[in-house]
């Protein structure tokens, strides 16, 4: 028995398979479990109430009915064999249809980088959960680039801010052009003007790569942004870095640059950074968006009215990248 979405969710959509049970490209049993009770108290997940909490209202009730439907053999086609993503996403599609629920293109691994612990932690509208869908869509799994940072960081600091187009992008990850690399590409494309810089890429896939080690992303992007003479940036930088590493559209960041700049130079250093960050661990509720964290977090904001809410930025109507196009950075 394989239970193929590899996490706990509240049982109101579907997310996104693993795709390891159907490499083999055999035919599966899809079997379907359904909790009628008015009262949910089966349901568990890691942002809701502890299992002993579950366990003991469960035993509260008087009766605890469970069906489980067995659905027709799903047999695949020759395209499913050789695609196990699109396997399991065909067989995901016929089991919600069979619960009545939507489905999501988010995983496990998107509501990790969501609730992810740090001192940028991520605010409900970054596109980054986008991105890394998409950087999965691609075929590039963030737990093998993180190696790479460092080679990716020394390519985009070359440029020196240099903006690229699609095809260039498309030979700088070494994948062919797709309309899923066309969705990220447009992430970054702040003008529209069909031109990137290649430091917001590398600063977006540190933050993936490595949510929780918000001074391992600020270092590496000021050795890309940083001047040839001392490393320092000024506060139009730290703004583009920042806004980046969050994921959003606007960032005022000037009371940010001022408290750190306290010799006025107009410039900051990561040293400079990094011994503000230690003096001041709370520094992007304090000077970022104070009147923001608390509420739009996702890691802070409550509960969904569901049964033991799972994370309510991942319920499928703020999910619907594969139908529309990707909304840009600025938007």
């Amino acid at each position: 028995m394989i239970f193929p979405e590899g996490t706990c969710t509240n049982r109101t959509c579907l997310i996104t398979f693993k795709p390891g049970a159907f490499i083999p490209g055999v035919p599966v049993q899809p079997v379907v479990l359904r909790y009628p009770n008015k009262l949910d108290t089966i349901t568990w997940t890691w942002q809701g109430p502890g299992a002993l909490k579950i366990l003991w209202l469960t035993l509260c009730q008087f009766q605890n009915q469970v069906e489980i439907e067995f659905l027709p053999v799903y047999c695949p086609s020759e395209e499913e064999k050789r695609n196990p993503a699109l396997y399991a996403s065909n067989v995901r599609r016929v089991m919600a249809k069979a619960l009545g629920v939507s489905v999501t293109d988010y995983t496990f691994e998107d509501c990790q980088l969501a609730l992810a612990e740090g001192q940028l932690r991520l605010p409900a509208d970054t596109c980054l959960l986008e991105f890394a869908r998409l950087v999965r869509g691609l075929g590039l799994k963030p737990e093998n680039l993180e190696k790479d940072l460092d080679k990716y960081s020394e390519s985009a600091r070359m440029k020196r801010g240099e903006k690229i187009r699609l095809p260039e992008f498309a030979a700088y990850l070494e994948v062919p052009v797709s309309d899923a690399l066309e969705d990220m590409f447009s992430l970054f494309d702040e003008s529209g003007g069909g031109e990137i810089d290649l430091r917001e890429y590398v600063v977006a896939l540190s933050v993936v790569c490595r949510p929780s080690q918000t001074l391992a992303t600020i270092q590496l992007a000021f050795k890309m942004y940083g001047s040839p003479e001392d490393g320092s940036i000024d506060e139009a930088d730290l703004s583009c870095i920042l806004k980046t590493a969050l994921g959003i559209s606007e960032l005022t960041v000037t009371d940010l640059f001022q408290a750190i700049d306290q010799e006025e130079r107009g410039r900051i250093t990561f040293d400079d950074f990094c011994g503000f960050a230690e003096m001041y661990p709370d520094f992007a509720e304090d000077y970022l968006y104070p009147d923001q964290t608390h509420s739009d977090s996702c890691a802070q904001t409550p509960p969904a009215p569901t049964p033991n809410g799972f994370c309510i930025d991942f319920s499928p109507e703020h999910s619907d990248f594969g139908r529309k196009n990707s909304c840009k950075k600025v938007d």
